[in-house]
């Protein structure tokens, strides 16, 4: 089966974000998350048990982590590694565009 990552891609205007689970096995978990728009809830902080990678495929979004005094800003191409507990959130990525991120978590 072949499928594209710019496949199925939500309005610019979805209220929502979009998780796609891509791969999944014990350990993995490699996803598409669609962007248009959302921020983390105000005081919200991810703080996952596992790493995580990500590489900004298009657009661009400012990633915050607790540790540090300002947002990162990515754009398209960025990519980096969220450790184990690191609490990390989503400040802001632009309204009406769509951001798409890959996600590997392992």
């Amino acid at each position: 089966m072949l499928d594209n990552i710019f496949d199925q891609l939500p309005r610019s205007t979805a209220k929502n974000e979009q998780f796609s689970a891509l791969l999944e096995h014990p350990g993995l978990r490699i996803e598409r998350i669609v962007s248009t728009g959302q921020a983390s809830p105000p005081d919200f902080w991810y703080d996952q048990p596992t790493a995580e990678w990500v590489l900004l495929i298009q657009g661009e979004a400012k990633l915050r982590f607790a540790d540090e005094p300002k947002a990162r800003h990515l754009k398209t191409g960025d990519y980096l590694e969220i450790a184990a507990q690191r609490k990390h959130r989503v400040d802001w990525t632009p309204p009406g565009e769509i951001t798409i991120w890959l996600a590997i978590h392992h």
